[in-house]
């Protein structure tokens, strides 16, 4: 595979003046909304304008090396504009899961307040965007007993699962859909391997407590969003993403439990398997991207705490919004 970005990626010159509020290590905050909505656009823009504000990327699949075209990474002309943390952190073929990413996370949110900076998280995986915000403290890891449920999920289905989980943590299965293979199969591991309920870690995800972050939304209407998903497809693939999804399947390692699931990536490397035509595997990339939207717009939509912008048109003329929306203090 050829080489590619490493981050955090930081210019090279002088840091330049900023203010007692980004000193003070104060002012954090989030920009988040569904995928392809303009978030990494507009923060890149607030950045460029503003030295104050560094960018954390939220984003599973961004933190994958040689997964860019596809997870829409930020150029290498992007990250020499503005710092950019927690991009291309594993190789395609490791797992990299929320636990890695939220230590991952810390240690950049604490560096940037060091210095005196302010932290900008951007993207649309809200769990990360959670474990960030509400320090989430996560149940340990149980593949053993993940692998055997993943296999029991393959014969019976997820939702034997999840009466399982029902007689063994009724809070915790009262919270998520019955076909919701992966919390499902997250909660009973955590429940079967430690022991212990699943929802004795925790108040939950239905919790939105106080936090230093100030959180900020994009609102789209959703016709408009269906197209920008579309238009982005296309414009990935002339920007090389089959080319990028060949160098990928022609590794000698296949992509991680995590990585494959990258929306793009599975349906184009059916294509090159021959399994569909071109048309055929964008079409149902689209379809499926434009579902995961509507799953991110539900779980944002429950969060209390995130102040909406719509935008419509071109991202960038929401900037001026976004930016007074991101320097109020958080509630």
């Amino acid at each position: 595979m050829p080489p590619t970005r490493s981050g955090p990626t930081i210019p090279g010159s002088q840091p330049e003046e900023v203010g007692p509020e980004a000193r003070s290590g104060a002012g954090h905050a989030a920009l988040v909304g569904p995928t392809a909505s303009g978030k990494s656009t507009i923060a890149h823009a607030i950045a460029r304008e503003d030295p104050s504000w560094e960018l954390v990327t939220v984003d599973s699949m961004q933190v994958y090396r040689g997964m860019d075209i596809g997870t829409a990474t930020p150029t290498p002309a992007e990250q020499a504009e503005v710092p950019h943390h927690l991009l291309d952190l594993a190789d395609p073929w490791e797992d990299h899961d929320l636990a890695s990413y939220q230590v991952a996370a810390r240690r950049a949110v604490a560096d940037i307040e060091a210095r005196g900076r302010r932290a900008l998280l951007v993207g649309g995986t809200a769990l990360y965007l959670r474990a960030i915000v509400d320090d989430l403290v996560l149940p340990g890891q149980f593949p053993d007993v993940r692998a055997e449920l993943e296999a029991e999920a393959d014969t019976g289905g997820v939702e034997s699962l999840h009466a399982r989980l029902a007689t063994l943590d009724p809070a915790a299965a009262a919270r998520m859909e019955p076909t919701n293979r992966r919390r499902v199969v997250r909660a009973l591991e955590v429940t079967v391997g430690s022991g212990r309920p699943f929802s004795s870690f925790g108040p939950g995800l239905d919790a939105h407590p106080p936090t230093r972050f100030r959180l900020v939304g994009l609102r789209w209407d959703r016709a408009e969003l269906d197209e920008r998903i579309a238009a982005r497809y296309r414009a990935q693939l002339d920007a090389g993403f089959l080319d990028e999804v060949q160098r990928l399947v022609a590794e000698p390692r296949p992509l991680s439990r995590t990585a494959a699931q990258a929306l793009g990536y599975t349906e184009l490397a059916a294509h090159l398997a021959g399994e569909c035509t071109l048309a055929e595997a964008v079409d149902l990339a689209v379809r499926r991207t434009r579902r995961f939207a509507r799953r991110q717009e539900r779980w944002f939509r429950r969060d209390p705490r995130i102040t909406w912008v719509d935008v419509t048109g071109d991202p960038l003329a929401a900037v001026d919004q976004v930016r007074e929306a991101l320097e109020r203090p958080a509630d």
